[in-house]
């Protein structure tokens, strides 16, 4: 069996989610679409790509099943999952990476737009931002869970909340909050305890990180140089006796002698022999390695050190020969035996999520959706993930390491009628030449065998 006919049988299993028959061929049209090497993945383009003789109709059909249907993101994110984790292979460990992304955006009117930080220009900008929660293990990643982040300014303004369609009961979320309910969420579905891996964006909240420890999830997620840590062998003294009025103290006393120190303030402290040279992956052209330093701390609570004692945990220092200063600092609480190179290998995992939004956004169109609305911006994220899903189980089946490009299966691709005009526009379409991405060789199985549908979020018993 081919690539192409598995395709039709990963469309089959993702239509058993949608709830309707008629939604079916709108989720063929979309992803099809989706999969095609096509510049643009915009609803129009793909429609004038699936369905050229009847471009206007598909149009209007694909804008519905993406914009107005209502189906379940959820629900088509599990069944994708089903899809591909069967092909991932947690024996040297899983993990969970938290991150999010931003889409570039003009004018007021789509949902969630607003100055901040975008990801993608690397400053401050007119975006919209999402949040995800992406699967990972040494071959490959999936995002599993992915929603909106929602300004204040949104979500306290009820007429744009209306037009844009956001739901009623969403309130206000900061993204660490966001990504902490993805994560109960896949937790309560019986998804399996992985180390949660997470930029300083995250990391530095004590309440995300206290958060995850509660659910019984370890964590090395990154921190800024400001972070105030118990130095190894320091120890604070224990809070005041409690005199009987109020609340009992909780917080360590500090002495001229017994002080909490930054990260960066402990880290410059350390001797040339405390940091060891390791390598953590293969990279496209050579080895990828750096300098690196872990100790035991305690974490002093928040940049004035005025929290209850915490537990024993790693601190992971980066620092590079040739800068002045370490690069980057990581907090886990991986188990006390594990050795440097597995702190710096599971730490590190974190750059499958930075090529799976590359990926996503240059061959899946993550970004490209044109619509305002709040289901329409969320279902086509959905299926964006979808289309990238197929490919990576197709990798993984073939036995290919997912660290490069995941292409597009090899499809007919029909033209546009030369009498077919874009909506909104007086010119006619241009050549199809102009639309298209080099096309990629096709992707074929070794194995041949199909994907199994399965509850794969759930551990083996």
């Amino acid at each position: 069996m081919g690539a192409s006919e598995r395709f039709d049988q990963y469309l089959e299993h993702l239509a058993q989610g949608l709830g309707h028959l008629d939604r079916h061929a709108g989720l063929k049209g979309y992803c099809t679409g989706l999969m095609l090497p096509l510049a643009r993945k915009s609803v129009e383009p793909m429609a004038a790509r699936v369905d050229p003789h009847n471009a206007s109709a598909r149009h209007q059909s694909l804008h519905h099943f993406v914009a107005k249907a209502d189906w379940s993101d959820a629900q088509m994110l599990r069944r994708v999952c089903q899809w591909v984790v069967p092909q991932m292979d947690f024996q040297s460990g899983g993990w969970w990476i938290i991150d999010d992304t931003g889409f570039p955006k003009k004018g007021k009117h789509s949902v969630g737009v607003a100055r901040q930080y975008c990801g993608m220009l690397g400053k401050q900008d007119n975006c919209q931002v999402a949040v995800s929660v992406s699967l990972a293990c040494d071959q490959g990643s999936l995002p599993v869970a992915w929603q909106l982040y929602l300004p204040e300014e949104w979500a306290a303004d009820p007429n744009r909340r209306s037009q844009a369609g956001v739901p009623e009961e969403l309130r206000f979320a900061t993204k660490t909050q966001i990504a902490l309910v993805q994560l109960r969420t896949l937790l309560a579905e019986g998804a399996p305890h992985h180390c949660v891996l997470a930029d300083a964006g995250y990391g530095v909240d004590t309440a995300f990180r206290q958060a995850l420890s509660d659910m019984g999830l370890p964590y090395a997620v990154g921190v800024t140089s400001a972070v105030v840590v118990w130095p190894p062998g320091v120890e604070p003294l224990p809070p005041k006796r409690y005199s009987g009025n109020g609340r009992p103290p909780v917080m360590p006393r500090r002495t001229p002698q017994l002080q909490p120190l930054s990260v960066k303030a402990l880290a410059l402290s350390l001797p040339e022999q405390a940091f060891q040279t390791i390598t953590w992956r293969e990279g496209t052209n050579e080895p990828l390695s750096g300098r690196f330093a872990a100790l035991r701390v305690r974490h002093a609570g928040g940049n004035a050190g005025k929290a209850r004692l915490r537990p024993l945990q790693w601190l992971l220092i980066e620092w590079p020969a040739e800068q002045q200063e370490p690069a980057k600092y990581i907090l886990s609480t991986l188990p006390e035996d594990t050795p440097l190179e597995g702190l710096v290998s599971a730490a590190y995992q974190r750059w499958r999520i930075e090529r799976d939004y590359q990926d996503l956004k240059q061959d899946f169109g993550l970004g490209h959706y044109e619509g305002r609305g709040w289901r329409g911006f969320h279902h086509h994220a959905s299926l964006s993930i979808a289309a990238y899903g197929f490919l990576m189980a197709e990798r993984l089946m073939a036995g290919k390491p997912v660290a490069g490009k995941k292409n597009s299966i090899e499809r007919q691709v029909p033209a546009i009628p030369k009498d077919y005009v874009p909506r909104g526009s007086p010119a006619r379409a241009a050549a199809c030449e102009a639309l298209d991405h080099n096309p990629a060789t096709q992707l074929e199985s070794a194995t041949g065998r199909p994907s199994r549908a399965m509850p794969v979020l759930r551990q083996n018993e």
